[in-house]
């Protein structure tokens, strides 16, 4: 049965129908090469496609030689760009979806260092993150850039889109122009809110002009920046009726937060209420007859569903859920909601991965991002092929093995598939982790995985068994540090997550990862009443939040729990009390030496592999293949990918 009748039922855009609401909104990749848009752009939006999405807004187009904020965007303002998006768009028209180009030229919010060319901004103000002054341009540079995003619209309908998207949202020179943050002009650009919206109107009004009648104009606008003195949703509400009134735009989409200063609003992550921005498409759709598009980390095709039918907005976006599932849509409109993989919202391999400058990847999806590289074909189907840990490396193993043709057995030590999937899980803020666990055991059993927990395996059943390869999967193990000793106050935070250990009273948590291991299980214990210190090695603690968003969220959550935060020491001994611990502590910058006691330690430090079925397989003849933590501990989205491509060796 349809769950979802409004998601999935269609609406007319301008002069284009669309098949479903569900739209694949502009993010970044970083697939081009060169500027120049490339053959895994045209797998990655065709993947969408194929899977259902009614529209598709590709990543943004720079429309300026003066916009290059980072390195592999795509230089819209190249005439050789066409070829490209002509490969992008057959591929999308090929599944039936209608897909527009993002135009955009990042103004103050960028830096000089790839274009080699001084940045151009309303008023030289300069951006909290890249922190470069940009020059003030002028009446003939205005002009000349309302002119770009025309030229960059006629090349786009020649590379075939179906229209375009004007982004004047999270980090735009349009956005720079109406936020009063960041225009401080005298001119009749500056000031009163129809001023600081006049060079928006104007690029409305050429781009139509380029475009034509036949094809979707939108504009994406930001509702509520998040700053004292930036764009709020009274501002964006008459801006929207602004655009209406032009008669020139088709539909309007929205986001929330300023790329550079509030990003950890524009892509929340899972400490943020699902649906935490559908305020502003809803009170913009009230002020407007144009269709609307709401955003706000949607995860699941009912949620969408109640988006619409609850009268938020007209189209929902749903970027990363399709990352992580590119058939979202096709499964809604079969009535198959349950089966979408689900984003877990954990941004370590989407938005985490391209802030290091690395292809946009997903810790759920091993195809995301390399849509455009095939997986060998297996050397032969139906093998009998025994999986040994039920994590999530042994899991994705599993699932896929079995889809490409084999007989699959997994074995699970304890009762329960997950692994530490499910320890993770359990930590305060970290629940949809545990999603991952759900989907991965769902797609075994349909894919005809046999499912065998409550086995210990060894050699011996290998053999009675005598499959024709043995993926070994059997995790990892917590590591007592060598300065703990024999210490019984000093326990690893999988302990005290899974109940091995009950600290109490004065805690530290040492946190040598620097990750989610330290703060989640910092604010579980201080939700269960411990003083909670958190001590790390490095100059802040859980460093690696900010890749994923979620160390703004940390900070305030560690404040209002009153969890202290000591930076910059090194353990160098741990002795028992008696009524608790005592550490010898080393501040390495200073040379200095502490010696605080607390009633215990939990570590968050690195653990050591559960090797020893492979050691005893090694030699014996069985084919066997060591994936995910049994290799090296790392992070889930190593253990996926690994077990997605050893069954695909197979």
């Amino acid at each position: 049965m349809n769950t979802t009748p409004t998601l999935t039922s269609p609406l007319t855009i301008g002069p284009r129908r669309l098949r479903n609401r569900v739209v694949f909104t502009a993010h970044l990749t970083n697939a081009a090469v060169g500027g120049l848009p490339t053959e895994q752009h045209a797998a990655y939006y065709e993947a969408r496609a194929k899977g259902g999405a009614g529209l598709i807004i590709t990543e943004e187009h720079c429309v300026h030689p003066t916009d290059r904020p980072y390195e592999k965007v795509i230089q819209g303002h190249r005439p050789e760009v066409v070829t490209g998006y002509r490969r992008i768009t057959d591929a999308v028209h090929a599944h039936g979806a209608v897909v527009l180009a993002q135009l955009n030229h990042n103004g103050g919010q960028g830096s000089s260092m790839y274009s080699g060319l001084h940045l151009w901004a309303p008023s030289p103000v300069a951006d909290p993150l890249f922190r470069e002054v940009p020059r003030q341009i002028g009446a003939s540079e205005i002009d000349e850039l309302v002119q770009s995003y025309a030229t960059v619209a006629e090349r786009c309908r020649a590379g075939g889109f179906d229209g375009v998207e004007i982004q004047a949202s999270q980090s735009s020179i349009l956005r720079a122009f109406l936020s009063p943050q960041t225009n401080q002009r005298t001119d009749d650009h500056g000031g009163t809110l129809a001023n600081r919206a006049r060079l928006l109107l104007a690029v409305i009004a050429a781009v139509r002009a380029a475009v034509g009648p036949d094809l979707v104009v939108g504009v994406r606008l930001t509702g509520e920046e998040s700053i004292a003195s930036g764009i709020h949703l009274d501002e964006a509400v008459s801006v929207a009726r602004m655009i209406e009134v032009s008669g020139h735009v088709d539909y309007l989409n929205t986001s929330i937060g300023m790329a550079t200063e509030t990003l950890h609003l524009i892509e929340a992550s899972m400490a943020v209420p699902r649906g935490y921005a559908l305020f502003v498409p809803n009170a913009i759709r009230r002020a407007v007859s144009l269709p609307v598009v709401g955003v706000g980390r949607f995860t699941d095709p009912e949620q969408a569903e109640r988006a619409l039918a609850e009268g938020h907005c007209d189209l929902v976006g749903v970027v990363r859920g399709q990352i992580a599932d590119p058939d979202f849509a096709a499964k809604a409109v079969l009535g198959r909601a349950d089966d979408v993989r689900t984003c877990l919202g954990c941004n370590q391999e989407c938005i985490g991965r391209v802030g290091m400058n690395r292809w946009l990847g997903c810790v759920v999806n091993p195809d995301a991002g390399r849509e455009s590289v095939p997986l060998p074909s297996p050397r032969r189907r139906g093998r009998a092929v025994v999986v040994v840990g039920g994590g999530p490396a042994g899991m994705r193993a599993a699932a896929t093995a079995a889809a490409l043709g084999h007989r699959v057995t997994l074995f699970e030590r304890d009762e329960h598939l997950g692994g530490q999937v499910l320890t993770a899980a359990s930590a305060l803020g970290r629940g949809e982790f545990g999603e991952m666990a759900v989907d991965l055991e769902r797609e075994c059993r349909r894919a005809g995985v046999t499912i065998r927990t409550g086995v210990d395996v060894d050699a011996d059943l290998l053999r009675r068994l005598e499959p024709e390869a043995v993926i070994v999967a059997t995790g990892a193990r917590p590591r007592r540090p060598d300065w703990a000793a024999d210490s019984v106050a000093v326990v690893d935070v999988r302990d005290a997550l899974e109940g091995r250990a009950d600290p109490v009273g004065r805690v530290l948590v040492f946190d040598e990862l620097g990750f989610h291991q330290a703060t989640s299980v910092a604010e579980t214990l201080a939700a269960r009443g411990c003083a909670v210190t958190v001590a790390t090695p490095a100059l802040i603690v859980g460093q690696d939040l900010g890749l994923t968003l979620d160390m703004e969220g940390w900070q305030r959550r560690a404040h209002a729990a009153s969890i202290a935060q000591v930076t910059d020491v090194v353990p160098m001994a741990a002795v028992d009390t008696g009524t608790g611990v005592r550490l010898r502590l080393l501040h390495h910058p200073t040379g200095t030496v502490t010696e605080p006691e607390f009633d215990a330690v939990v570590c968050s430090v690195h653990q050591s592999p559960v090797d020893e079925l492979w050691k005893e397989l090694s030699n014996s003849g069985f084919e066997v293949h060591r994936i995910g933590d049994a290799l090296a501990p790392r992070r889930a989205h190593a253990a996926v990918v690994e077990g997605h491509r050893a069954a695909a060796a197979l």
